[in-house]
């Protein structure tokens, strides 16, 4: 529904009510309850196929009038194959351990109490992202499972997409006799809501953004609840001297290219000057003749001189597009210290035949994801097997890395006694 400007307040302030004490109600669901209300879930998102891809149309469409990136209107396209896997997705979760109510820990005092260490619910989650409509039933599939309420407020871009979706989600819900207000979305396209929701701290526990670096950077000057921030992903991957070429190149092009406007895909490609000449010169080509944009340093363009020039800033920037920074470097320690200056502690990958290499870089490279031998694109929760993922967190506090059930759980302890008075 839309929602005029002098009933804002109200409405946004509706929704986080009612998702709060749907929280409380959800809290209690049992797994068997919260599954079939998951395979309701998958089951609603195939009936309304044609109902979400006809919204989804329309958003697409408004995009490209409006002149969005190439990058952003990949990300808010959805497919058959797109809402398969946002269904399969959802599936999945619901083969997932259901983390709520399990014993961390337990120990027994002296004076005979019983201390129970207890996986708990967070209770209200707002998740604050751009573009994707599949965010919509990942999330809300992943709080579900976990026993959270969920406030979903995706980008203006893909306002139809995620009603379409959400009331699909509801569906289900009604149907299996949980609470509607679980899942929520937000009843407007309006950039205020998000103001007012971020004020809201005594009905929302937790905020979650996913997208660009400015949305992060407002929502966390703005924000009067506690946020965990999935910030921008400038992942790298490094050839080491000791590396397998033809592995390093089928590595490059995969984290480069398989979707370049995801956040775990590489932005900067790094090579050790005692392979560059061997490498970068078959790799480059590779690259360019899959429409990427190539922009290196000095010693890159020398041995490729089609390459762009690289400036300080093409270091520090996400394109999520086909666009890659290149840069040859010394050493191990020169490609640990690049990546300690300009990265953004997502997603960072080493590939070596040299075992001590690959220990160093994975023991001294500070991000979410190492990878020894691997794609930066894995940072993922379903390929993690952790079902849907909430986000991937490049925070240090709660959560980092993809975010799955576990990490939408925090504890609380159940003491046991049969009397005891403290003294």
């Amino acid at each position: 529904m839309s929602v005029d400007t002098t009933s804002l307040q109200e409405a946004v302030v509706r929704v986080a009510r009612d998702a709060r004490a749907s929280a409380r109600e959800l809290s209690r669901a049992s797994t068997e309850q919260k599954n079939q209300a998951l395979q309701a879930m998958a089951q609603h998102l195939r009936a309304s196929r044609e109902a979400i891809l006809s919204a989804n149309a329309q958003d697409v469409s408004a995009a490209k009038a409006e002149g969005l990136s190439p990058a952003l209107i990949d990300r808010l396209t959805l497919t058959d194959t797109r809402l398969e896997e946002m269904v399969a997705s959802v599936e999945a979760v619901v083969a997932l351990p259901d983390p709520v109510g399990e014993v961390l820990k337990t120990w027994r005092r002296p004076n005979g109490l019983e201390i129970r260490k207890v996986r708990v619910p967070l209770g209200v989650i707002g998740i604050i992202y751009e573009s994707r409509p599949n965010v919509t039933s990942d999330c809300a599939s992943l709080c579900l499972k976990s026993g959270n309420a969920a406030i979903l407020r995706g980008g203006a871009e893909s306002f139809r997409s995620n009603q379409a979706i959400g009331e699909a989600l509801r569906q289900a819900l009604r149907e299996s006799r949980l609470p509607e207000a679980a899942v929520s979305t937000m009843p407007t396209a309006d950039r205020a809501g998000v103001d007012i929701l971020l004020q809201l701290d005594q009905e929302i526990d937790v905020i979650i953004p996913r997208g660009g670096e400015a949305l992060i950077r407002k929502i966390i000057e703005t924000s009067r609840i506690p946020v965990i921030k999935h910030a921008k992903g400038v992942c790298h991957v490094y050839v080491d001297e000791a590396a397998d070429l033809a592995m390093a190149q089928a590595i490059a092009v995969n984290a480069k290219c398989q979707r370049p406007a995801t956040c775990n895909a590489m932005e900067t490609l790094l090579v050790h000057e005692r392979v560059a000449k061997a490498f970068l010169p078959t790799v480059i080509k590779q690259l360019q003749d899959a429409q990427v944009e190539v922009r290196g340093c000095d010693t890159t363009r020398a041995i490729v001189p089609t390459v762009h020039a690289a400036h300080e800033e093409d270091w520090v920037t996400e394109y999520l597009d086909l666009i890659l920074s290149v840069k040859v470097v010394g050493s191990l320690d020169e490609a640990i210290e690049h990546i300690a200056r300009y990265g953004s502690s997502h997603s960072d990958a080493i590939v070596t035949r040299d075992q001590a290499h690959a220990d160093r870089f994975a023991r001294e490279v500070d991000s979410a994801a190492v990878y020894v031998n691997a794609s930066t694109r894995f940072t993922d929760g379903f390929q993690f097997g952790l079902g849907a993922e909430i986000g991937i967190s490049t925070d240090r506090l709660h959560a980092r890395g993809p975010m799955g059930l576990e990490e939408l759980t925090t504890y609380k302890y159940v003491v046991i006694g049969n009397g005891q008075l403290r003294q």
